[in-house]
C-alpha cells in the first residue's frame, strides 16, 4: 500500500489526483488498483478533469445537499459534508496493467473534499 496527502483550500472542492495514484502504483503492478480516501467528509470519484465540468460537479453536490438544518449540524456543523461523502463514497477500483491505470480517454481520478480546507490522505491499494 501507498499513500499520499492532498491540501485542499476550499469546503467543496474537486480535485484530480490522477497523477499521484500513478505515482503511487508499483512499476510491475497489473490488476486492479483501489484508491480510498480515509475520511468520512471526502470522496474519490472516476470522471472527468475539465475545468467546467469540475464547477457543475462542485453546484450540483452544493444543490442536492443544503448546506443547513440537519440533526448533526447541532454536534459539529457538517452533516451537509457528511451527506454528500457518502453520495460519492470513499473509493474506486480501477484496473491496472504494467504499472499504469487503464483509464478511459476523458478519464481522471477525482478526490472530492466537502469539508475543507483539509489535508487528506488517500491509499492507493494493488
Amino acid at each position: 500500500m501507498s499513500t499520499f496527502t492532498v491540501d485542499t483550500d476550499r469546503r467543496l472542492s474537486v480535485v484530480d489526483v490522477t497523477d499521484d495514484v500513478r505515482d503511487a502504483l508499483p512499476a510491475d503492478a497489473d490488476g486492479t488498483a483501489t484508491v480510498f480516501v480515509r475520511h468520512t467528509t471526502a470522496g474519490v470519484t472516476v470522471n472527468e478533469a475539465e475545468s467546467r465540468l469540475i464547477g457543475d460537479f462542485e453546484d450540483w453536490l452544493a444543490d442536492r445537499v443544503a448546506d443547513e438544518g440537519w440533526a448533526h449540524d447541532q454536534l459539529d456543523g457538517n452533516a451537509d459534508s457528511h451527506l454528500r461523502a457518502a453520495l460519492l463514497g470513499p473509493d474506486a477500483t480501477i484496473p491496472v496493467s504494467d504499472g499504469d491505470l487503464d483509464l478511459g480517454t476523458w478519464q481522471s481520478v477525482l478526490l472530492v473534499e466537502c469539508d475543507g480546507p483539509r489535508t487528506r490522505t488517500v491509499d492507493v491499494r494493488t
